[in-house]
């Protein structure tokens, strides 16, 4: 062999080296910011968020390290990759309590314990302008019986009763805004409404629902709120934390819940898991509970950006979950969440 041939896999060995710690030295920085759990700076909290991507780079820094030769890189390859697909598929997302999870179920007294069918959806309409037609033809394609809007308007409530949302949804308690704050709950039940969390600069309902007990059958009550919580941009991340933190007290009330909404965090934040962990029992995001917390929901208006999910429905514990989806709304850049709800009869 001459000396030229020896030199090309040298070259090739040393080529993939480099190229293999390229990949893998960001992925074990993010690695460290998302193994530990601190109140990271902003531009960490924000690049957290795309941490399911990590394991495209985690797998391509384990591809060259073969050809690199160099087993303590294999290693740190492998290592990198197995971090990232636990986080892709995480064992301690909380799933619904078994009672709810499956009905009828049966009761400690022998009896059998009903549960009623709730379809429920939310949107961030950017501004209000997504396509109220849309919207409409969603609600009644999947017999919707709750739809809670973010970044409500005036005029995407206008658009909406042009549309006829009210023959499917007639109950409605509403805060229109121009600024991005604004908020919506429809119903196809009476809602009363319970209160607006506080010290929040986007508006944060909650409502009280009955439904079911048509023809003596099973009736549930059910507490929604719409979630909005700041984005963790600049100096606001402060304001964000602590918008996730009035969302988490609501788990010390008592009854079923359902927060549903826009909350600007993905599940590899920490300040988000800490939010599922409140209350006596754990939180149940339906999408990692469905194995569905990949699907994206921002940005759908074709950002240069990779798709993650901030738009959650989270439940109490006993409230049981099928059905998760994630649907395309013309108009906004987040899809719109959706699912089946299983509620314990009061």
């Amino acid at each position: 062999m001459t000396a030229s041939g020896r030199r090309a896999p040298v070259r090739l060995r040393m080529a993939c080296t480099w190229l293999s710690l390229l990949a893998a030295v960001p992925v074990l920085a993010m690695s460290f910011f998302r193994a530990v759990g601190l109140e990271w700076p902003v531009l960490v909290v924000q690049l957290l968020a795309f941490t399911p991507w990590l394991a495209v780079p985690a797998a391509l820094a384990l591809f060259l390290s073969f050809p690199a030769g160099r087993g303590w890189l294999r290693l740190l390859a492998a290592a990198l990759l197995a971090c990232q697909l636990f986080w892709l598929f995480p064992v301690d997302a909380a799933r619904p309590s078994p009672p709810a999870a499956a009905a009828p179920a049966v009761s400690a007294a022998g009896q059998q314990q009903a549960t009623v069918d709730l379809n429920v959806i939310s949107i961030n309409s950017q501004f209000g302008r997504a396509d109220a037609a849309a919207i409409v033809r969603l609600v009644k394609d999947r017999r919707i019986a709750v739809l809670a809007i973010q970044e409500h308007t005036q005029a995407l409530q206008d658009r909406l009763a042009d549309e006829d949302l009210a023959a499917a949804l007639p109950y409605r308690i509403s805060r229109p805004t121009d600024d991005g704050a604004g908020s919506a709950v429809y119903s196809s039940r009476p809602i009363e409404p319970v209160g607006v969390l506080p010290d929040t600069p986007f508006l944060m309902p909650t409502v009280r629902l009955v439904t079911g007990g048509g023809a003596g059958g099973p009736r549930a009550v059910l507490e929604v709120t719409s979630v909005h919580t700041l984005p963790p941009v600049d100096a606001r991340v402060g304001q964000w934390r602590s918008d996730l933190e009035a969302v988490s007290r609501l788990a010390d009330r008592p009854g079923h819940r359902l927060l549903m909404g826009d909350f600007n965090a993905t599940y590899d934040h920490m300040e988000f898991r800490r939010l599922l962990r409140a209350g006596e029992g754990r939180l149940v995001d339906v999408g990692a509970a469905s194995g569905s917390r990949l699907l994206p929901t921002w940005p759908m208006d074709g950002q240069p950006l990779p798709g993650i999910a901030i738009d959650h429905l989270v439940t109490s514990p006993g409230v049981g979950s099928t059905g998760y989806g994630v649907e395309r709304i013309p108009g906004t850049d987040h899809a719109a969440v959706v699912a089946t709800l299983a509620v314990p009869a009061a």
